[in-house]
Protein backbone atom coordinates (compact mmCIF):
# COMPACT_ATOMS: atom_id res chain seq x y z
CA UNK A 1 0.00 0.00 0.00
CA UNK A 2 1.57 3.37 -1.06
CA UNK A 3 1.55 6.49 1.11
CA UNK A 4 -1.41 8.07 -0.72
CA UNK A 5 -3.62 5.05 -0.09
CA UNK A 6 -2.44 4.91 3.52
CA UNK A 7 -3.41 8.56 3.98
CA UNK A 8 -6.85 7.89 2.48
CA UNK A 9 -7.35 4.95 4.83
CA UNK A 10 -6.27 7.01 7.81
CA UNK A 11 -8.69 9.73 6.73
CA UNK A 12 -11.48 7.16 6.89
CA UNK A 13 -10.30 6.15 10.35
CA UNK A 14 -10.38 9.82 11.45
CA UNK A 15 -13.99 9.99 10.25
CA UNK A 16 -14.80 6.92 12.30
CA UNK A 17 -13.11 8.47 15.31
CA UNK A 18 -15.31 11.56 14.95
CA UNK A 19 -18.35 9.30 14.66
CA UNK A 20 -17.21 7.33 17.67
CA UNK A 21 -16.72 10.52 19.65
CA UNK A 22 -20.28 11.56 18.82
CA UNK A 23 -21.62 8.15 19.88
CA UNK A 24 -19.68 8.36 23.14
CA UNK A 25 -21.08 11.84 23.88
CA UNK A 26 -24.59 10.55 23.13
CA UNK A 27 -24.06 7.60 25.47
CA UNK A 28 -22.74 9.82 28.27
CA UNK A 29 -25.66 12.23 27.82
CA UNK A 30 -28.53 9.76 27.52
CA UNK A 31 -27.46 6.40 29.02
CA UNK A 32 -27.53 6.62 32.83
CA UNK A 33 -25.66 4.52 35.36
CA UNK A 34 -26.21 0.76 35.15
CA UNK A 35 -28.12 0.80 38.46
CA UNK A 36 -30.60 3.34 37.07
CA UNK A 37 -30.97 1.24 33.92
CA UNK A 38 -31.86 -1.90 35.87
CA UNK A 39 -34.55 0.05 37.76
CA UNK A 40 -35.96 1.38 34.46
CA UNK A 41 -35.94 -2.13 33.01
CA UNK A 42 -37.71 -3.42 36.12
CA UNK A 43 -40.46 -0.84 35.65
CA UNK A 44 -40.77 -1.62 31.93
CA UNK A 45 -40.97 -5.37 32.64
CA UNK A 46 -43.57 -4.71 35.35
CA UNK A 47 -45.72 -2.81 32.82
CA UNK A 48 -45.30 -5.58 30.25
CA UNK A 49 -46.37 -8.11 32.87
CA UNK A 50 -49.53 -6.06 33.52
CA UNK A 51 -50.33 -6.22 29.80
CA UNK A 52 -49.32 -9.76 28.79
CA UNK A 53 -48.55 -11.60 32.00
CA UNK A 54 -52.06 -12.77 32.95
CA UNK A 55 -55.23 -14.29 31.57
CA UNK A 56 -57.82 -11.76 30.27
CA UNK A 57 -60.24 -12.34 33.13
CA UNK A 58 -57.72 -11.18 35.78
CA UNK A 59 -58.42 -7.59 36.86
CA UNK A 60 -55.80 -4.83 36.73
CA UNK A 61 -55.58 -4.51 40.50
CA UNK A 62 -54.90 -8.22 40.93
CA UNK A 63 -52.39 -8.09 38.06
CA UNK A 64 -50.46 -5.30 39.77
CA UNK A 65 -50.41 -7.10 43.11
CA UNK A 66 -49.40 -10.44 41.61
CA UNK A 67 -46.69 -8.74 39.54
CA UNK A 68 -45.19 -7.18 42.66
CA UNK A 69 -45.29 -10.60 44.31
CA UNK A 70 -43.53 -12.14 41.30
CA UNK A 71 -40.87 -9.42 41.43
CA UNK A 72 -40.28 -9.95 45.14
CA UNK A 73 -40.32 -13.74 44.88
CA UNK A 74 -37.57 -13.63 42.28
CA UNK A 75 -35.48 -10.91 43.96
CA UNK A 76 -33.10 -13.29 45.76
CA UNK A 77 -33.14 -16.11 43.19
CA UNK A 78 -29.69 -15.28 41.80
CA UNK A 79 -27.63 -14.92 44.98
CA UNK A 80 -25.40 -17.89 44.15
CA UNK A 81 -24.98 -16.71 40.56
CA UNK A 82 -24.16 -13.17 41.72
CA UNK A 83 -21.48 -14.49 44.06
CA UNK A 84 -20.00 -16.53 41.23
CA UNK A 85 -19.85 -13.42 39.02
CA UNK A 86 -18.20 -11.41 41.81
CA UNK A 87 -15.57 -14.10 42.24
CA UNK A 88 -14.78 -14.21 38.50
CA UNK A 89 -14.08 -10.48 38.62
CA UNK A 90 -12.20 -10.56 41.93
CA UNK A 91 -10.05 -13.63 41.27
CA UNK A 92 -9.04 -12.27 37.86
CA UNK A 93 -8.15 -8.92 39.42
CA UNK A 94 -6.20 -10.56 42.27
CA UNK A 95 -4.24 -12.73 39.84
CA UNK A 96 -3.44 -9.79 37.54
CA UNK A 97 -1.97 -7.86 40.49
CA UNK A 98 0.26 -10.70 41.67
CA UNK A 99 4.08 -10.39 41.36
CA UNK A 100 4.52 -13.33 38.94
CA UNK A 101 1.90 -11.96 36.54
CA UNK A 102 3.42 -8.47 36.75
CA UNK A 103 6.80 -9.99 35.87
CA UNK A 104 5.20 -11.88 32.97
CA UNK A 105 3.54 -8.69 31.68
CA UNK A 106 6.84 -6.82 31.90
CA UNK A 107 8.46 -9.55 29.81
CA UNK A 108 5.68 -9.53 27.23
CA UNK A 109 6.01 -5.76 26.83
CA UNK A 110 9.51 -6.31 25.43
CA UNK A 111 8.36 -8.57 22.59
CA UNK A 112 7.65 -5.70 20.17
CA UNK A 113 10.21 -3.59 18.32
CA UNK A 114 10.09 0.04 19.61
CA UNK A 115 10.79 1.21 16.05
CA UNK A 116 7.73 -0.66 14.74
CA UNK A 117 4.87 0.49 17.00
CA UNK A 118 2.30 -1.61 15.15
CA UNK A 119 3.95 -4.65 16.70
CA UNK A 120 3.03 -3.35 20.16
CA UNK A 121 -0.59 -3.17 19.03
CA UNK A 122 -0.42 -6.79 17.84
CA UNK A 123 0.99 -7.95 21.19
CA UNK A 124 -1.65 -5.99 23.09
CA UNK A 125 -4.58 -7.17 20.97
CA UNK A 126 -3.56 -10.84 21.09
CA UNK A 127 -2.95 -10.73 24.83
CA UNK A 128 -6.27 -9.03 25.57
CA UNK A 129 -8.37 -11.40 23.47
CA UNK A 130 -6.57 -14.63 24.39
CA UNK A 131 -6.48 -13.89 28.13
CA UNK A 132 -10.14 -12.80 28.08
CA UNK A 133 -10.98 -16.19 26.58
CA UNK A 134 -9.28 -17.75 29.61
CA UNK A 135 -10.68 -15.35 32.22
CA UNK A 136 -12.33 -12.00 31.55
CA UNK A 137 -11.51 -10.58 34.98
CA UNK A 138 -7.81 -11.29 34.46
CA UNK A 139 -7.93 -9.70 31.01
CA UNK A 140 -9.68 -6.55 32.16
CA UNK A 141 -6.99 -5.57 34.69
CA UNK A 142 -4.06 -7.49 33.20
CA UNK A 143 -4.52 -5.81 29.82
CA UNK A 144 -4.55 -2.37 31.41
CA UNK A 145 -1.34 -3.18 33.26
CA UNK A 146 0.32 -4.59 30.12
CA UNK A 147 -0.57 -1.39 28.26
CA UNK A 148 1.35 0.62 30.84
CA UNK A 149 4.36 -1.69 30.60
CA UNK A 150 4.27 -1.51 26.79
CA UNK A 151 4.03 2.27 26.57
CA UNK A 152 7.12 2.62 28.76
CA UNK A 153 9.15 0.48 26.34
CA UNK A 154 7.46 1.71 23.15
CA UNK A 155 7.22 5.51 23.37
CA UNK A 156 6.28 5.80 19.68
CA UNK A 157 3.11 3.67 19.94
CA UNK A 158 -0.25 5.43 19.64
CA UNK A 159 -1.43 5.31 23.25
CA UNK A 160 -5.14 5.60 22.47
CA UNK A 161 -5.01 2.72 19.98
CA UNK A 162 -3.00 0.69 22.51
CA UNK A 163 -5.67 1.13 25.20
CA UNK A 164 -8.39 0.34 22.64
CA UNK A 165 -6.54 -2.91 21.88
CA UNK A 166 -6.44 -3.64 25.62
CA UNK A 167 -10.26 -3.51 25.71
CA UNK A 168 -10.77 -5.96 22.84
CA UNK A 169 -11.00 -9.03 25.07
CA UNK A 170 -14.17 -7.72 26.68
CA UNK A 171 -15.68 -7.00 23.28
CA UNK A 172 -14.55 -9.94 21.15
CA UNK A 173 -13.78 -13.17 23.02
CA UNK A 174 -14.64 -13.30 26.73
CA UNK A 175 -18.10 -14.91 26.56
CA UNK A 176 -16.90 -17.56 24.12
CA UNK A 177 -14.25 -18.69 26.60
CA UNK A 178 -13.59 -20.39 29.91
CA UNK A 179 -15.24 -17.76 32.13
CA UNK A 180 -18.37 -17.10 30.06
CA UNK A 181 -21.38 -16.48 32.31
CA UNK A 182 -24.04 -18.36 30.35
CA UNK A 183 -21.88 -21.21 29.06
CA UNK A 184 -20.51 -22.05 32.51
CA UNK A 185 -23.83 -21.52 34.27
CA UNK A 186 -25.64 -24.11 32.15
CA UNK A 187 -22.78 -26.54 32.87
CA UNK A 188 -23.11 -26.02 36.64
CA UNK A 189 -25.31 -28.58 38.46
CA UNK A 190 -28.49 -27.32 40.13
CA UNK A 191 -28.29 -23.89 38.47
CA UNK A 192 -31.34 -21.61 38.57
CA UNK A 193 -32.45 -22.70 35.09
CA UNK A 194 -32.66 -26.33 36.16
CA UNK A 195 -34.39 -25.41 39.41
CA UNK A 196 -36.84 -23.29 37.40
CA UNK A 197 -37.59 -26.21 35.01
CA UNK A 198 -36.26 -24.31 31.99
CA UNK A 199 -33.51 -26.87 31.48
CA UNK A 200 -33.81 -30.59 32.11
CA UNK A 201 -30.08 -31.15 32.71
CA UNK A 202 -26.72 -29.44 32.53
CA UNK A 203 -25.22 -28.60 29.14
CA UNK A 204 -21.55 -29.68 29.17
CA UNK A 205 -18.94 -27.28 27.87
CA UNK A 206 -18.17 -29.73 25.04
CA UNK A 207 -21.49 -28.54 23.57
CA UNK A 208 -20.74 -24.84 24.07
CA UNK A 209 -17.22 -23.54 24.76
CA UNK A 210 -15.38 -26.43 23.12
CA UNK A 211 -17.77 -26.95 20.21
CA UNK A 212 -15.88 -26.60 16.88
CA UNK A 213 -18.15 -23.76 15.71
CA UNK A 214 -17.36 -21.67 18.79
CA UNK A 215 -13.62 -22.37 18.61
CA UNK A 216 -13.33 -21.69 14.86
CA UNK A 217 -15.31 -18.44 15.08
CA UNK A 218 -13.13 -17.30 17.98
CA UNK A 219 -9.94 -17.97 16.00
CA UNK A 220 -11.27 -16.10 12.96
CA UNK A 221 -12.30 -13.08 15.04
CA UNK A 222 -8.95 -12.93 16.86
CA UNK A 223 -6.99 -13.10 13.61
CA UNK A 224 -9.06 -10.54 11.69
CA UNK A 225 -9.32 -8.05 14.55
CA UNK A 226 -5.58 -8.23 15.31
CA UNK A 227 -4.69 -7.51 11.68
CA UNK A 228 -7.21 -4.67 11.56
CA UNK A 229 -5.80 -3.07 14.71
CA UNK A 230 -2.25 -3.24 13.36
CA UNK A 231 -3.31 -1.60 10.08
CA UNK A 232 -5.01 1.27 11.94
CA UNK A 233 -1.84 2.50 13.66
CA UNK A 234 -1.21 6.10 12.58
CA UNK A 235 2.09 7.09 11.02
CA UNK A 236 4.66 8.64 13.39
CA UNK A 237 3.67 12.26 12.87
CA UNK A 238 0.02 11.61 13.79
CA UNK A 239 0.39 9.12 16.62
CA UNK A 240 -0.85 10.10 20.09
CA UNK A 241 2.26 9.43 22.17
CA UNK A 242 2.52 9.61 25.94
CA UNK A 243 4.31 12.72 27.18
CA UNK A 244 6.33 12.72 30.41
CA UNK A 245 3.62 14.48 32.41
CA UNK A 246 1.09 11.76 31.56
CA UNK A 247 3.64 8.98 32.04
CA UNK A 248 4.16 10.15 35.63
CA UNK A 249 0.43 9.70 36.31
CA UNK A 250 0.31 6.12 35.06
CA UNK A 251 0.63 4.06 38.21
CA UNK A 252 0.69 0.27 38.50
CA UNK A 253 -0.67 -1.64 41.47
CA UNK A 254 2.07 -2.26 44.04
CA UNK A 255 1.90 -5.02 46.63
CA UNK A 256 2.58 -3.80 50.21
CA UNK A 257 6.28 -4.05 51.14
CA UNK A 258 7.23 -6.72 53.67
CA UNK A 259 8.43 -5.16 56.93
CA UNK A 260 12.08 -5.62 57.81
CA UNK A 261 11.15 -6.60 61.35
CA UNK A 262 7.93 -8.09 62.71
CA UNK A 263 6.51 -6.24 65.71
CA UNK A 264 4.36 -9.09 66.98
CA UNK A 265 3.45 -12.75 66.36
CA UNK A 266 0.36 -11.60 64.45
CA UNK A 267 2.57 -9.64 62.03
CA UNK A 268 4.70 -12.72 61.47
CA UNK A 269 1.63 -14.85 60.76
CA UNK A 270 0.25 -12.23 58.35
CA UNK A 271 3.44 -12.48 56.31
CA UNK A 272 4.28 -16.19 56.65
CA UNK A 273 3.98 -17.83 53.20
CA UNK A 274 3.31 -21.24 54.71
CA UNK A 275 -0.40 -20.49 55.05
CA UNK A 276 -0.69 -19.72 51.34
CA UNK A 277 1.28 -22.84 50.41
CA UNK A 278 -0.85 -25.10 52.60
CA UNK A 279 -4.08 -23.76 51.09
CA UNK A 280 -2.73 -24.08 47.55
CA UNK A 281 -1.62 -27.69 48.08
CA UNK A 282 -5.10 -28.61 49.32
CA UNK A 283 -6.66 -26.72 46.42
CA UNK A 284 -4.52 -28.31 43.71
CA UNK A 285 -5.31 -31.80 45.05
CA UNK A 286 -9.04 -31.06 44.77
CA UNK A 287 -8.64 -29.58 41.27
CA UNK A 288 -6.79 -32.66 40.01
CA UNK A 289 -9.39 -34.97 41.55
CA UNK A 290 -12.29 -32.91 40.18
CA UNK A 291 -11.17 -32.83 36.54
CA UNK A 292 -9.78 -36.38 36.55
CA UNK A 293 -13.16 -37.75 37.64
CA UNK A 294 -15.49 -35.48 35.65
CA UNK A 295 -13.38 -34.47 32.66
CA UNK A 296 -13.21 -31.02 31.11
CA UNK A 297 -16.65 -31.15 29.51
CA UNK A 298 -18.61 -31.72 32.73
CA UNK A 299 -16.02 -30.48 35.21
CA UNK A 300 -15.58 -26.97 33.82
CA UNK A 301 -18.17 -25.03 35.80
CA UNK A 302 -18.32 -21.57 37.32
CA UNK A 303 -17.32 -22.97 40.69
CA UNK A 304 -14.38 -24.92 39.28
CA UNK A 305 -13.06 -21.89 37.36
CA UNK A 306 -13.36 -19.61 40.38
CA UNK A 307 -11.74 -22.18 42.67
CA UNK A 308 -8.78 -22.59 40.30
CA UNK A 309 -8.27 -18.84 39.88
CA UNK A 310 -8.53 -18.30 43.64
CA UNK A 311 -5.89 -20.94 44.37
CA UNK A 312 -3.54 -19.42 41.79
CA UNK A 313 -4.08 -15.96 43.29
CA UNK A 314 -3.25 -17.25 46.77
CA UNK A 315 -0.08 -18.95 45.51
CA UNK A 316 1.12 -16.08 43.32
CA UNK A 317 0.72 -13.50 46.08
CA UNK A 318 2.77 -15.87 48.27
CA UNK A 319 2.07 -14.12 51.56
CA UNK A 320 -1.33 -13.67 53.26
CA UNK A 321 -1.02 -9.90 53.67
CA UNK A 322 -0.23 -9.34 49.98
CA UNK A 323 -3.24 -11.45 49.02
CA UNK A 324 -5.50 -9.60 51.48
CA UNK A 325 -4.53 -6.18 50.13
CA UNK A 326 -5.06 -7.28 46.52
CA UNK A 327 -8.47 -8.65 47.52
CA UNK A 328 -9.33 -5.37 49.22
CA UNK A 329 -8.47 -3.49 46.04
CA UNK A 330 -10.43 -5.96 43.89
CA UNK A 331 -13.50 -5.55 46.08
CA UNK A 332 -13.91 -2.00 44.81
CA UNK A 333 -14.63 -3.37 41.33
CA UNK A 334 -17.54 -5.67 42.23
CA UNK A 335 -19.97 -3.41 44.09
CA UNK A 336 -22.07 -2.97 40.92
CA UNK A 337 -22.60 -6.73 40.61
CA UNK A 338 -23.54 -7.04 44.29
CA UNK A 339 -26.23 -4.38 44.24
CA UNK A 340 -27.60 -4.88 40.71
CA UNK A 341 -28.05 -8.65 40.51
CA UNK A 342 -31.02 -8.79 42.94
CA UNK A 343 -32.85 -6.40 40.59
CA UNK A 344 -32.03 -8.60 37.59
CA UNK A 345 -33.40 -11.49 39.65
CA UNK A 346 -36.57 -9.47 40.22
CA UNK A 347 -36.97 -9.11 36.45
CA UNK A 348 -36.38 -12.86 36.17
CA UNK A 349 -39.20 -13.34 38.70
CA UNK A 350 -41.58 -11.23 36.63
CA UNK A 351 -40.98 -13.55 33.70
CA UNK A 352 -41.01 -16.77 35.69
CA UNK A 353 -44.04 -16.20 37.95
CA UNK A 354 -46.34 -14.59 35.36
CA UNK A 355 -47.27 -15.52 31.80
CA UNK A 356 -44.92 -12.88 30.36
CA UNK A 357 -42.26 -15.41 29.39
CA UNK A 358 -44.86 -17.29 27.32
CA UNK A 359 -45.81 -14.09 25.49
CA UNK A 360 -42.18 -13.37 24.60
CA UNK A 361 -41.64 -17.00 23.61
CA UNK A 362 -44.61 -16.86 21.25
CA UNK A 363 -43.28 -13.63 19.70
CA UNK A 364 -39.89 -15.14 18.90
CA UNK A 365 -41.48 -18.31 17.53
CA UNK A 366 -43.78 -16.22 15.31
CA UNK A 367 -40.97 -14.22 13.65
CA UNK A 368 -38.36 -16.99 13.43
CA UNK A 369 -37.63 -20.33 11.90
CA UNK A 370 -34.83 -22.75 12.86
CA UNK A 371 -32.38 -21.05 10.48
CA UNK A 372 -33.08 -17.40 11.32
CA UNK A 373 -33.62 -17.87 15.07
CA UNK A 374 -29.90 -17.68 15.96
CA UNK A 375 -29.43 -14.48 13.96
CA UNK A 376 -32.50 -12.80 15.52
CA UNK A 377 -31.35 -13.81 19.00
CA UNK A 378 -27.86 -12.55 18.18
CA UNK A 379 -29.08 -9.10 17.12
CA UNK A 380 -31.66 -8.88 19.90
CA UNK A 381 -29.13 -9.88 22.56
CA UNK A 382 -26.58 -7.39 21.24
CA UNK A 383 -29.10 -4.55 21.38
CA UNK A 384 -30.21 -5.50 24.89
CA UNK A 385 -26.59 -5.84 25.98
CA UNK A 386 -26.10 -2.11 25.43
CA UNK A 387 -28.68 -1.51 28.17
CA UNK A 388 -27.71 -4.48 30.38
CA UNK A 389 -23.89 -4.52 30.33
CA UNK A 390 -23.72 -7.70 32.39
CA UNK A 391 -23.59 -11.08 30.69
CA UNK A 392 -24.98 -12.87 33.70
CA UNK A 393 -27.65 -10.28 34.38
CA UNK A 394 -28.86 -10.23 30.80
CA UNK A 395 -28.92 -14.04 30.69
CA UNK A 396 -31.20 -14.06 33.74
CA UNK A 397 -33.55 -11.68 31.92
CA UNK A 398 -33.72 -13.39 28.51
CA UNK A 399 -33.36 -17.11 29.35
CA UNK A 400 -37.01 -17.55 30.53
CA UNK A 401 -38.27 -16.96 26.98
CA UNK A 402 -35.30 -17.66 24.71
CA UNK A 403 -34.91 -21.26 25.91
CA UNK A 404 -38.61 -22.20 25.49
CA UNK A 405 -38.66 -20.53 22.05
CA UNK A 406 -35.63 -22.55 20.98
CA UNK A 407 -37.31 -25.75 22.17
CA UNK A 408 -40.48 -24.99 20.20
CA UNK A 409 -38.47 -24.31 17.05
CA UNK A 410 -36.29 -27.38 17.50
CA UNK A 411 -33.08 -25.37 17.95
CA UNK A 412 -30.50 -27.14 20.10
CA UNK A 413 -29.64 -25.83 23.55
CA UNK A 414 -25.95 -25.68 22.69
CA UNK A 415 -26.72 -23.53 19.65
CA UNK A 416 -28.96 -21.26 21.73
CA UNK A 417 -26.44 -20.74 24.55
CA UNK A 418 -23.52 -20.12 22.19
CA UNK A 419 -25.60 -17.65 20.19
CA UNK A 420 -26.53 -15.76 23.33
CA UNK A 421 -22.90 -15.76 24.52
CA UNK A 422 -21.75 -14.08 21.31
CA UNK A 423 -24.69 -11.67 21.31
CA UNK A 424 -23.65 -10.54 24.78
CA UNK A 425 -20.27 -9.46 23.36
CA UNK A 426 -21.66 -7.73 20.27
CA UNK A 427 -21.97 -4.24 21.73
CA UNK A 428 -19.51 -4.53 24.61
CA UNK A 429 -16.78 -2.73 22.70
CA UNK A 430 -18.96 0.36 22.18
CA UNK A 431 -20.41 0.26 25.73
CA UNK A 432 -18.24 2.10 28.30
CA UNK A 433 -19.48 0.22 31.39
CA UNK A 434 -16.70 -2.38 31.68
CA UNK A 435 -14.03 0.03 30.44
CA UNK A 436 -14.31 2.20 33.56
CA UNK A 437 -11.72 0.29 35.60
CA UNK A 438 -9.31 0.05 32.67
CA UNK A 439 -9.63 3.72 31.73
CA UNK A 440 -9.06 4.74 35.35
CA UNK A 441 -5.69 2.99 35.16
CA UNK A 442 -4.91 4.35 31.67
CA UNK A 443 -5.97 7.96 32.48
CA UNK A 444 -8.10 8.26 29.32
CA UNK A 445 -11.77 8.87 28.54
CA UNK A 446 -13.88 6.38 26.61
CA UNK A 447 -14.28 8.84 23.74
CA UNK A 448 -10.49 8.64 23.25
CA UNK A 449 -10.74 4.99 22.17
CA UNK A 450 -14.28 4.87 20.78
CA UNK A 451 -13.38 5.60 17.16
CA UNK A 452 -11.00 2.66 16.92
CA UNK A 453 -13.48 0.36 18.62
CA UNK A 454 -16.29 1.46 16.32
CA UNK A 455 -14.29 0.30 13.29
CA UNK A 456 -13.70 -3.06 14.97
CA UNK A 457 -17.40 -3.26 15.82
CA UNK A 458 -18.44 -2.95 12.16
CA UNK A 459 -16.06 -5.70 11.01
CA UNK A 460 -16.96 -7.92 13.97
CA UNK A 461 -20.69 -7.41 13.34
CA UNK A 462 -20.42 -8.50 9.70
CA UNK A 463 -18.32 -11.61 10.40
CA UNK A 464 -20.43 -12.84 13.29
CA UNK A 465 -23.79 -12.08 11.68
CA UNK A 466 -22.84 -14.15 8.64
CA UNK A 467 -21.69 -16.93 10.93
CA UNK A 468 -24.98 -17.05 12.86
CA UNK A 469 -27.11 -16.90 9.73
CA UNK A 470 -25.31 -19.35 7.43
CA UNK A 471 -22.76 -21.44 9.31
CA UNK A 472 -23.95 -22.24 12.83
CA UNK A 473 -25.02 -25.92 13.11
CA UNK A 474 -27.84 -27.18 15.28
CA UNK A 475 -26.28 -28.81 18.34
Amino acid sequence: MNEKKKDEARGAFEFLKDWGDALTRWTERWIPDAFVIVIVLSIVTFILALIWGFKPEVGMGQRAFDSIKAWGDGFWALLSFAMQMCLIMMTGYILACSPPIRKLLDGLSGWSNPEKPWQAIVVMALFSMIIAWLNWGLSLIGSAMLALFIVRRNPKVDYRLLVAAAYLGLGCTWHSGLSGSATLLVATPDNFLIKGKLLDAVIPTTNTIFHPFNLILTIIVVAVVTILMALMHPRPGRAFVVHPELMNKLKLYEAPPRPAKYESPSDWMNWWPGFNIIVFIGGIIWIIWHFSTKGIGKGLTLDAVNFTMLMLGILFHWRPWSFIKATEDAGKAVWGIVIQFPFYAGIFGLFKFTMLSQAFTNAFVAISNPQTFPLFIYWYGGLLNYLIPSGGGEWAVVSPYIIPAAKQLGVGMGTTVVTYAWSDMLTDMIQPFWAIAMLAVAKLNFRDIMGWLLMVFFVYFIITSLAFLFFIPNF
